[in-house]
This record gives C-alpha cells, sequence and structure tokens, in this order.
C-alpha cells in the first residue's frame, strides 16, 4: 500500500524526470497517467480487500478504458475544430505575402519615430497574432521581415532581437490564440468568452510593449535610430495594401464577438476567406499548398496529442487528491488571495525557466484550477493571467522558446546579446499582470458586457 499523495508527488517526479530526458510532452503525460492510473486503482481496490492479482488486472482494465475513452473524447471534441482551421487561417498569411503587407504598412506610420522600427515590429506583430494564433508563427514569420530593416538602419542587436522574440508571444494572448484554447477544453470554459477576455489585456500589452521601446531609446537613443519618414501617399498606399488582412480579421473576430458566428465557425470563414486572398494574389503554387498543408496537420496533431495526453494525466492527479490536499494548504496560508495569486505567478516563472509554454499549461491546470475554484476566481480572468506569465516563459532563460527562434533567423547575434533585449519586455508582461489584479474588468469587460454572466 502507497499513500494517494506520495503516489501523486511521484508521478509528478517521474514526468519532471521523463521531460528532462527529452521525451515528448504528449508522450510523458500519457505514460505517467497511464501507469499512475493503473496502480492507483490497484491500491484502493488492496485496501478494500481485493487479492493482489486481481487488483493489478482490475486497474490494468480501468486504465485502457480510461485511455480509450478519453482519447475519443479529445478526438471528438466539436470546439477543437477551432485549432486546425485558425492554423490553416495563419500558414495561409504567411504564404500569401499579409505578413509583409502588415509591417509594410506599421512601419510607413511608424518607421520615422526612434526605434519606431521596432515599435512597427510590434504592432506587425499584434496584427499577425490576430491571423495566426501562435506565438511561434508570428517570431519567425515577423522576425524574417523585421530583423534585416533593423540591421539596415543600425538598431542594436539587443533591441531589435528583443522586440521580434517579445512581440512573437503576443500570439498566445491576441484571439486566436492557441494557448487559450487549450486552456478552455482543460476548464470546460467558453472558447468565445476567452477570447473576448484576450482583447483589452492584448491591445494595453501591446502599448506597453511599444512603451517599453520608447523609454529604452530614451535611455539610450542610438539603440533605435531614426527611419525615413514616409509621405501621406505612401501611408496610404501601404494601408490599402494592407486592407485585406484586416478586413479577414475584422470579418472573423467581429463575426465571432456579434454573435453572427461561433469560435468554430468564424476559424472556418477566416481559413476560407484567407484561402481566397491568397488565391487572388496567385501564391498558392503546389509546392506552397503542401507547405501550408503539411504544417497544418503537423502542428494539429502535435496540439491534439498533447490535448489527448492531459486527459489521460488529469484523472490521474485527480485519484491521488493531491490537487484537493494542495487546495486546502494554499487557503488555509495567512496570505489572502493576492498572497495565494501571487505564489501561483511565481511558481509558473520558476518554471517558466525550463519548461516549454504549451506543456507547461497542461502540466499545471490539474493542480491550479481547484486552487482558483476554491477560492472563487473568475476563470475566464485567471485564464488570462495565466496566460500572460507563460508568454513571460516565452522569454525568459535558460529555455525562451522564442528566444532560440530569433537565434536560429539572427545566427551572428549573440544568445547573451538576445536575453539582454527582452527584458524591457519582460517587465512589461509583468506589469500587465499587476494591471490585471488591479483591474480585473481589463479582462472581464468584454464578455460581461456582450455575453452577460
Amino acid at each position: 500500500m502507497i499513500s494517494m499523495t506520495l503516489l501523486g508527488l511521484f508521478g509528478l517526479l517521474a514526468l519532471f524526470v521523463l521531460l528532462a530526458l527529452r521525451m515528448p510532452v504528449a508522450i510523458s503525460m500519457l505514460a505517467v497517467g497511464f501507469a499512475g492510473t493503473i496502480i492507483a486503482n490497484a491500491n484502493k481496490l488492496i485496501g478494500v480487500g481485493m487479492s493482489s492479482d486481481q487488483a493489478w488486472a482490475r486497474g490494468l482494465k480501468i486504465a485502457y478504458s480510461n485511455l480509450a475513452g478519453e482519447t475519443f473524447e479529445a478526438a471528438s471534441n466539436f470546439n477543437l475544430l477551432v485549432i486546425p482551421m485558425f492554423v490553416l487561417m495563419g500558414n495561409l498569411a504567411g504564404v500569401s505575402g499579409m505578413s509583409n503587407d502588415l509591417f509594410t504598412a506599421a512601419y510607413r506610420w511608424m518607421g520615422h519615430m526612434r526605434g519606431g522600427l521596432a515599435s512597427a515590429t510590434i504592432a506587425a506583430c499584434a496584427g499577425f497574432a490576430a491571423l495566426s494564433g501562435s506565438s511561434l508563427a508570428s517570431a519567425v514569420t515577423m522576425g524574417r521581415v523585421a530583423l534585416p530593416e533593423m540591421k539596415r538602419y543600425k538598431y542594436s542587436d539587443s533591441l531589435a532581437t528583443g522586440s521580434v522574440a517579445a512581440g512573437g508571444t503576443l500570439g498566445f494572448l491576441i484571439p486566436p490564440s492557441g494557448g487559450m484554447i487549450i486552456y478552455a477544453v482543460l476548464t470546460e470554459q467558453s472558447i468565445g468568452r476567452l477570447f473576448m477576455a484576450g482583447v483589452f489585456p492584448g491591445i494595453v500589452l501591446t502599448l506597453l510593449f511599444i512603451g517599453a521601446i520608447y523609454l529604452t531609446v530614451l535611455r539610450k537613443p542610438e539603440a533605435g535610430p531614426c527611419g525615413e519618414r514616409s509621405s501621406r501617399q505612401e501611408r496610404m498606399a501601404a494601408l490599402w495594401q494592407a486592407l485585406p488582412i484586416l478586413g479577414v480579421v475584422m470579418v472573423t473576430i467581429g463575426g465571432m464577438y456579434t454573435g453572427f458566428f461561433t469560435p468554430v465557425e468564424a476559424s472556418s470563414v477566416g481559413a476560407f476567406f484567407t484561402f481566397l486572398v491568397a488565391a487572388m494574389r496567385r501564391s498558392l503554387t503546389l509546392q506552397a499548398m503542401k507547405s501550408v498543408i503539411l504544417q497544418t496537420m503537423n502542428a494539429t496533431a502535435t496540439v491534439f496529442l498533447i490535448i489527448i495526453g492531459a486527459f489521460v494525466f488529469i484523472p490521474f492527479m485527480s485519484l491521488t487528491e493531491l490537487p484537493a490536499q494542495l487546495v486546502v494548504i494554499l487557503t488555509s496560508l495567512p496570505i489572502g488571495d493576492i498572497g495565494v495569486l501571487l505564489v501561483i505567478i511565481l511558481a509558473y516563472m520558476f518554471l517558466g525557466m525550463f519548461l516549454e509554454s504549451m506543456a507547461m499549461l497542461v502540466l499545471t491546470i490539474p493542480v491550479v484550477i481547484p486552487i482558483a475554484i476554491g477560492l472563487e476566481w473568475d476563470l475566464i480572468w485567471f485564464g488570462i493571467i495565466v496566460v500572460i506569465v507563460l508568454e513571460m516563459g516565452m522569454i525568459s532563460p535558460p529555455v525562451g522558446i522564442n528566444v532560440f527562434i530569433v537565434k536560429s533567423i539572427a545566427p551572428e547575434v549573440p544568445m547573451a546579446q538576445i536575453f539582454r533585449g527582452i527584458w524591457p519586455f519582460w517587465f512589461a508582461m509583468a506589469a500587465m499582470i499587476g494591471l490585471l489584479i488591479l483591474f480585473p474588468q481589463i479582462a472581464l469587460f468584454l464578455p460581461q458586457t456582450i455575453v452577460g454572466g
């Protein structure tokens, strides 16, 4: 016999060991969840008097049943159709040149200011995030467009690479965010409400990033020289060129917020209109279509496998009753709700130094959501805070994934320089979390106003 709490701790330890050995997150969760379910059920049955052989056989049968049932439930979840549709939408936008148009428009309007190219990069990343919903796609796409331009105007390497790495994280917050979709599925929250809740925080964080650039060049003017001032005609021409991508975003996201589309319908409509724009521009060659389809299938399969792994791992954690005991411990501490929230945020920041954001999300949900429910926090508001803390992990040393993405685009820039450039944006994210704690309505105003409740 082994105590359930100890079994839960061993399960978490085994999971972290497998991740340290570079085993994929989904497979790690499946392995630990499956084995843990067998042991937990056998342990309980032995405790009520069943023979050891029968208990282990019964535990194995329950684990297989759980694996089959949870896999089917995840794979047949209609709401998860938004994942392949929004991924397809982002990939089509990339091959059609929409990302270049976005950056050009932002540069024409902001490039003449000191640090304007870096600010234009942030603005373009925010716009592209509204199409792709992916942090990595935003960082890669905008990095390839913006970094050569900033190098041409002699921007400091730290500001140039830092702005691309940080701007890419907006894809995890601004709808249609892949992280929000997974959070919604795992916590049984409305995807549409979460998307609405991410709008104002996404806008405010974009402005905070631009403010961080302004403060950087104010302190060190040579880091972000002024670019060329575009004429009004050039600005309007760039805006006209970017109109298709803005139109797709308005139709897709606007239709969803007004209730004309459900999130699933909005994702399909967005993918269709993006396909039309790409076809009209004659950018869909056979090779481009093959690349788009393969990238979409690869990303979709990866996300679905992670969700299936989470659906197997979470019931195991529930069996061990470890989350419930953590709720009791944390809620009994004399630090108040804000103190508990700060403990959770600090834990996320620490884990973000070593774990990839999507992995951290699915691993921590079984533990932190019972705490949030026990303290009667709004799970939509809490989800936005979690997403922003996960964004911080994307640029935190030593395993900030976006930093490595930028490094692959700019191999001549030392890693230390890139990490030096991310800190102003990291503190901007911390300021955004502070604002959400002080003013929850930043996240809750839209979903409460449009949907109610």
